[in-house]
């Protein structure tokens, strides 16, 4: 029975976390959110499936009532978001790697094999290392903590500075750091991993500011493992019009890693293995409307489903007020 995790808000404000399977969705008793849903299995070493049987369920909730309501938060959230780490690989799906490479070789105006294709064809070669072997690693990039991470619905804020604020659709991993530093995947959820290509585009090595910007999750946490072929659709809103639309994939089969090698890559680090931490890992696409030449502006709502999970995500363009940054000494 496949187990999805969500967490809401209920009518009367209080938070509560719900557990869906094909028999409906009902509160989990006894927690009130994913992260402690995770904590506890951890503690009991229990498979959150037998955790949330454990706990016990309560109250039928409609889903789709309380997403329609603005009642739906993003699916994994920690109390202090200064221990929660948004991060992502890229280069990581067959296909990734031609827009990037048409984008680089526009900006050097000369036909030769750029350091994105390089570090593609690296990956195609040796990013599924048999069992046991250590695979290539892949291009790693930082998007920001807890604060970063926004939720259905919510506006994906592209601050004043930005150049573009384009889409990206993704799986993304979920993961809990346990007591003794050993990472733990509760699931996966649909991502939009939102970026500024216009400034990626201008310069390759300034990915890592491109990236910092706010990403987006899905209503559900799917626990388990994740189908090797996901098919999906991205498209964008202007108003009541699709102004750009188109099927994207995902899952192990369209990728040029495993899931195994990029998630050895990102907790080989003993930074990444800190107690008590939640880490939302993009994992990449192949597919983005900035290379089809689509220029997004405010208001405009992306759109992402994907077959794997029950709910789409719907995120509006914002881009926040200019405001002067000063440093002061002290």
């Amino acid at each position: 029975m496949t187990l999805r995790l969500i967490q809401i808000v209920s009518a009367s404000g209080e938070r509560q976390l719900v557990a869906a399977t094909e028999d409906g969705a009902h509160l989990v008793n006894g927690v009130s959110t994913t992260y402690e849903l995770a904590k506890a299995a951890i503690s009991t070493g229990a498979a959150l499936a037998a955790q949330v049987e454990k706990q016990g369920l309560g109250d039928a909730v409609d889903v789709a009532v309380a997403l329609s309501e603005g009642r739906v938060l993003c699916p994994i959230d920690h109390p202090d978001a200064s221990h929660l780490h948004v991060t992502g690989t890229g280069l990581t799906h067959l296909g990734s790697a031609e827009g990037r490479d048409k984008m680089h070789k526009a900006a050097a105006q000369a036909e030769v094999q750029t350091d994105s294709m390089r570090m593609f064809l690296m990956g195609v070669k040796n990013g599924k290392p048999a069992a046991g072997e250590t695979g290539v690693q892949p291009e790693w990039f930082y998007k920001g903590n807890g604060n970063t991470l926004v939720g259905p619905n919510a506006p994906l804020t592209s601050p004043s500075f930005a150049e573009d604020g384009g889409e990206e659709p993704e799986m993304a991993g979920i993961y809990v750091i346990g007591d003794d530093g050993t990472p733990y995947r509760i699931g996966w959820a649909i991502a939009n991993e939102f970026s500024d290509h216009v400034v990626e585009k201008q310069n390759y090595l300034w990915l890592a500011h491109s990236k910092l910007r706010p990403a987006s999750l899905g209503v559900e946490i799917l626990v388990g493992e994740l189908p090797k072929d996901v098919r999906g659709t991205s498209r964008i809103w202007r108003g009541n019009e699709v102004i750009w639309e188109k099927p994207f994939i995902s899952g192990e089969d369209n990728m040029s890693h495993s899931f195994d090698n990029l998630e050895h890559h990102h907790f080989k680090y003993e930074l990444f293995r800190t107690p008590g931490d939640i880490h939302v890992h993009c994992f990449g696409t192949a597919t983005a409307s900035f290379a089809d030449g689509v220029k997004t502006q405010d208001g405009d709502v992306f759109e992402i489903t994907a077959d794997a999970f029950l709910y789409g995500l719907k995120n509006p363009l914002q881009t926040e007020v200019e405001r002067k940054v000063t440093v002061t000494a002290l």
